[in-house]
C-alpha cells in the first residue's frame, strides 16, 4: 500500500502532507528529526491519510492537493470537522 498522509505540527500548529510506502516508519522519521523540512517543526501528530495500492495513485493524490488549492482546502476542512467531533 501507499498513503498520503497530513501532519500537524503541535509546535505550530501548522499541516505537513506527504506521501509514503511506509507510514509508520515515515512518521517516526518526522517526529526525530529526519526530515530536513519539518525537523524544526516537531513534533507532530497524523491527522489523516488515505491509502492506495499503486505509489502513482498516491503521488497524483499528493500532486493534485498540492496544486489545487480548492481540493486541498475542502480536505482540511474534512479534517476539522473529524477532529471537533472526537
Amino acid at each position: 500500500m501507499f498513503y498520503v498522509y497530513v501532519l500537524k505540527s503541535k509546535k505550530d500548529g501548522l499541516g505537513y502532507m506527504g506521501s509514503t510506502s511506509d507510514l509508520h516508519r515515515r512518521f517516526i522519521e518526522h517526529n526525530n528529526g529526519l526530515v530536513k523540512s519539518t525537523a524544526p517543526r516537531r513534533p507532530f501528530v497524523l491527522v489523516y491519510y488515505e491509502a492506495y495500492l499503486t505509489e502513482k495513485d498516491a503521488r497524483l493524490r499528493e500532486s493534485r492537493l498540492k496544486e489545487y488549492k480548492r481540493a486541498y482546502n475542502q480536505l482540511k476542512l474534512r479534517i476539522t470537522n473529524s477532529l471537533r467531533e472526537t
